[in-house]
């Protein structure tokens, strides 16, 4: 098992500026991506950024040249930075992780980010 934990989330103008965080531990042998989910209210849960542990990242075109995905293997974490935010980017964040190429099993609780207008 892996457990996800993320932190980082809050409330932010349009325009500013978030980065959140996502800390694994367990099996993390097991797993070789992460990523950054995303579910606005009546909406499905879409992916906004994913990263290999090579480095190869995945970006949702909403959010490309404004969110950066990077991580740490070193201390097994992944982060999302996100810029010039939008009342839109407004959701809870999940992180995820698994295996690349097969169904990731691994989810965090979610940090809600919102952003005012």
């Amino acid at each position: 098992q892996v457990q996800l934990v993320e932190s980082g989330g809050g409330l932010v103008q349009a325009g500013g500026s978030l980065r959140l965080s996502c800390a694994a531990s367990g099996r993390i042998s097991s797993i070789n991506a992460m990523g950054w989910y995303r579910q606005a209210a009546g909406k499905q849960r879409e992916s906004v950024a994913t990263i290999r542990t090579v480095g190869t990242t995945t970006y949702a075109d909403s959010v490309k040249g404004r969110f950066t995905i990077s991580r740490d293997n070193a201390n097994n974490a992944v982060y999302l930075q996100m810029n010039s935010l939008k009342p839109e980017d407004t959701a809870v964040y999940y992180c995820r992780a698994g295996r690349w190429g097969a169904p990731w099993p691994y989810w965090g609780q979610g940090t809600q980010v919102t952003v005012s207008s």
